[in-house]
């Protein structure tokens, strides 16, 4: 009988073993893995024998046992080495006993020093086997901490190249000299000592102060670090005040404590205008290097901000890794046209000093993209998105959302020497259009500049677009058309009505927002509009009107403010914004605001000092009233610019 042909199983045949054949290759692949794994075995327990031995057995046993293996392994070797040596000295001529000697010496001393350096390890070794946990962690974090400062020496920051100090002129003094306005000046200087001292007390290191609580305060602007604001703020203030000995404790707390390598989410604008803007400041009046290096440091943090589709930069930026993103309440995650409109000045004195050109580039790049944008009648809306470079909601303001955008565009061709036309001529065609589109007169005669919302007009105006009518006058001259007697007028107007709207108050202290229409003119309506939070604008328009006009209403003016701000806002523990400016009882908020000793009482003592403090000829304030020269760039070349005329 013949055996079946073996049939397909699922058209794969299935192969079988031969008539008689073994599977014996297979047990023998079975039996060397398991020898291997048995020899693995053995030498496993073997290593852990010798370790065991090693850290365990009594010291002298472990010494004996450890020079024995270690002269096993080591004096072979070097007995070989010196055999092979002794023959080829046989072939040398010259070489006599002594060498030999010599060279068994070095060798026995070599031993010596091998067993001494395995005996300080042993012993090492076993001091770490008695620390607890915690100790083994401390050490180790110690040993870290010391390489990373050991990195940070060796890729600390390049020193800065040296470049010409721009002409200060005007950095002291300012005696005004009759004694009517020196005793008023004096008073503005005590006020400040007061909110400098409070806070000295009180808040120090903290960002700003809590004048009731006595105690710190900080916003979401500054994420959640101490990063002293109210310091870096005032100290140009400080510094004109002849406040010497707080300058200097404010300049020693910035070399010590003042760090940016937080994990902190901050605003982009408020960081550039406070911190950097008041340390550009500082270095500029001081020539203290710590100043600069310190803005320099922090612009750095602030760089990763403008990685976004457009180069329009987030609002806020996480100092420690450079994550960007935007308010969450800004039409649709845009960015702010007041925001991102005013880093121009700070950005352009980062690279005069550094000689980087990627601070420059980053403005310019912002300026020739709202260039090449259609801007419905001519009005720049408040909202941009980063990621699509369109426009928002159709929101224009010349005060929140708004207004340093201007003002920037202003200063820009200021600081430039005005050598920076394209500045000029950006903001002369904006002008235009907002006093085409947004300056009315109410029905009581008052001039004021309303808000663009979608096509309507809004017949309201904030305390901050109050500073409009010093950058009216600060324009006059250079204006188009031979309109700089229009402009110093507009200036004039927009003072009287945002003095009205103090004036109108039970305290003399202006609200947040007030109205024309229905009747009210520059009165607040809104509960929520009435409160006053020690704000500089209206006493800032004050004194660009004195300079240009030395009218002595506007003196007037601003002693009323500064009156009624040391009357209600003043508490022993500093000064504080109230609620209600129409109450005269008013309940206080309990911040004392850092731009309340870099702006308010900054400006109110330059409205009673002399114009050679400061002359508007040589300086130019940012938003923040922090003073940058004017850089007479006829003869310089800013790197990564074209080259100016």
């Amino acid at each position: 009988m013949t055996t079946p042909a073996l049939l397909p199983l699922s058209g794969r045949r299935i192969p079988t073993l031969s008539p008689g054949a073994s599977s014996f290759p297979h047990h023998r692949a079975t039996l060397r893995l398991s020898e291997k794994f048995i020899l693995l075995l053995i030498l496993s327990a073997f290593i852990t024998l010798c370790f065991g031995a090693f850290f365990f057995l009594p010291d002298n046993s472990k010494h004996k046992r450890f020079d024995f293996g270690l002269e096993d392994v080591l004096i072979p070797h070097i007995e070989s080495e010196k055999e092979a040596r002794h023959s080829s000295r046989q072939g040398i001529h010259g070489v006599g006993a002594h060498d030999e000697h010599r060279h068994r010496e070095e060798e026995e001393s070599l031993r010596d020093k091998i067993r001494a350096d395995h005996e300080r390890a042993l012993q090492e070794a076993k001091e770490k086997l008695r620390k607890s946990k915690e100790e083994l962690k401390a050490e180790i974090q110690t040993e870290k901490t010391k390489v990373a400062e050991d990195l940070k020496k060796k890729d600390g920051p390049k020193p800065l190249p040296p470049v010409p100090m721009p002409k200060l002129v005007g950095v002291n003094d300012g005696d005004p000299g009759d004694p009517d306005t020196k005793e008023k000046r004096d008073k503005i200087r005590e006020m400040m000592k007061h909110a400098w001292d409070s806070y000295r007390q009180y808040g120090w290191g903290h960002n700003e102060l809590k004048p009731l609580a006595k105690k710190g305060h900080s916003t979401n602007i500054f994420g959640n670090s101490q990063m002293g604001a109210t310091i870096v703020d005032a100290l140009d203030t400080l510094y004109i005040m002849g406040l010497h000995n707080e300058f200097k404790d404010g300049q020693e707390w910035i070399e010590q404590n003042l760090d940016f390598s937080v994990n902190a989410e901050v605003s982009v604008f408020e960081v550039n205008i406070r911190f950097i803007g008041g340390l550009l400041a500082a270095y500029y009046l001081s020539g203290q290097e710590v100043f600069k290096v310190k803005a320099v440091q922090l612009a750095e943090k602030l760089l990763p901000a403008f990685n976004t589709p457009t180069g329009i930069p987030w609002a806020m930026v996480n100092l420690k890794s450079g994550v960007g993103r935007n308010w969450g309440w800004a039409s649709a995650g845009s960015s702010i046209l007041a925001e991102f409109g005013t880093l121009h000045m700070e950005f352009v004195h980062l690279t005069y000093l550094t000689g980087n050109p990627a601070y420059y580039q980053k403005v310019m790049h912002i300026r020739k993209l709202l260039a090449k944008m259609d801007r419905p009648n001519g009005l720049y809306p408040n909202y941009l998105n980063p990621r699509t470079g369109r426009w928002g909601q159709h929101h224009t303001s010349v005060g929140g959302l708004g207004d340093s955008f201007y003002e920037y565009l202003l200063k820009a061709w200021l600081m430039s020497d005005k050598t920076d036309t394209e500045a000029r001529k950006t903001y002369d065609d904006a002008i235009e259009a907002i006093e085409r589109h947004l300056i009315r007169k109410s029905n009581g005669g008052l001039t004021f500049i309303g808000e663009w919302k979608n096509g309507h007009l809004e017949r309201k105006m904030g305390h901050l677009t109050c500073f409009a009518g010093g950058m009216f006058a600060l324009g006059a001259d250079g204006s188009p058309d031979d309109k700089a007697g229009h402009y110093l007028q507009l200036g004039a107007e927009i003072a009287h009505t945002c003095h009205e709207s103090y004036d109108r108050t039970v305290l003399k202290l202006g609200p947040e927002a007030f109205k024309f229409d229905s009747g009210l003119e520059a009165v607040a309506v809104r509960q929520n509009e009435k409160y006053y939070i020690l704000r500089p604008e209206v006493i800032e328009t004050y004194w660009y009107m004195w300079r240009f006009t030395h009218d002595p209403k506007y003196r007037q003016w601003g002693w009323e403010a500064a009156q009624a701000i040391d009357k209600y806002c003043r508490v022993s523990g500093g000064f504080s914004g109230v609620k209600d400016v129409y109450s005269s009882n008013p309940t206080y908020d309990d911040v004392q605001q850092s731009f309340f000793l870099a702006e308010t009482l900054k400006y109110l003592y330059l409205l009673f000092s002399g114009d050679e403090l400061l002359p508007l000829e040589n300086w130019v304030f940012n938003t923040e009233a922090h003073p940058l020269p004017v850089l007479h760039l006829g003869n310089i070349t800013l790197p990564g610019s074209e080259t100016q005329r």
